[in-house]
């Protein structure tokens, strides 16, 4: 633990808010992190050296899992994530474990606090990269092509060995107990993807789990096959 005084570990929605609004014309960064997440450890590490490195930025944990409100108000889907704050102002927003750009993203915005001098560069926006779009069909193309790679699919938060949500690390879980071998998929990898497969399975969340290149279901949906049986039955196949 930092033993800054600008650092803090949220202890309720109330305890977050009064936090928050202490000062509205300072930077914050909120931590969204869970104790079973490898690279939040990591990440932890980093978020408590800008917290000594900037006594004037506010840091605030937030254990996703326990302050689900929290992290619902922020539409948090996955750990690490990172929120970036002047006030009650977005300024930035980072999913993952990506160092680099937590840093980077900390030090311009509080770098770019009113100081003595009363004339400052402009912060400019990140450029955004065009991408060649794809049409519907071809999305849809591609996504049923994904399905059909191997006769198990995942299609997750993460990776098997570092889950980024705990809905992933409990189908994993559940999967590696039965013994099934699985692909992945991690949709955070395409937002493509992410989006069209909640179209085209008509399931709005993930994990999603795939056999035989047809949707299955998610976490309660796997559960119970595993519980009745017919997971292994229908893998067998």
């Amino acid at each position: 633990m930092a033993t800054t005084t600008n650092f803090h570990d949220v202890t309720s929605a109330e305890h977050f808010q009064s936090l928050l609004s202490e000062d509205l014309n300072r930077v914050s960064l909120i931590n969204f992190w869970a104790p079973w997440a490898e690279p939040c450890k990591q990440m932890n590490v980093v978020v408590q050296e800008l917290a000594k490195k900037y006594p004037q930025l506010l840091v605030i944990q937030v254990e996703a899992e326990t302050q689900s409100d929290i992290a619902e108000s922020f539409e948090v889907e996955s750990v690490p994530s990172f929120v970036i704050l002047r006030g009650h102002t977005l300024l930035g927003r980072i999913s993952g474990a990506d160092a680099p750009a937590l840093t980077d993203t900390v030090a311009k915005h509080v770098q770019a606090l009113p100081s003595v001098k009363p004339l400052s560069k402009t912060d400019r926006e990140p450029e955004v990269i065009s991408e060649k779009l794809e049409t519907q069909e071809e999305l849809n193309n591609r996504l049923r092509g994904l399905m059909a790679k191997d006769k198990v699919v995942l299609f997750m938060k993460g990776e098997p060995d570092a889950p980024r949500c705990g809905f992933s690390r409990r189908i994993v879980t559940l999967l590696r107990d039965q013994g099934v071998q699985f692909s992945y998929f991690d949709i955070f990898s395409d937002e493509s993807v992410r989006s069209g497969l909640k179209v085209l399975n008509n399931w709005p969340t993930f994990p999603q789990l795939i056999v035989n290149g047809e949707f299955v279901g998610g976490l309660d949906i796997v559960q119970e096959m595993v519980e009745n049986g017919e997971l292994q039955e229908l893998v067998t196949q």
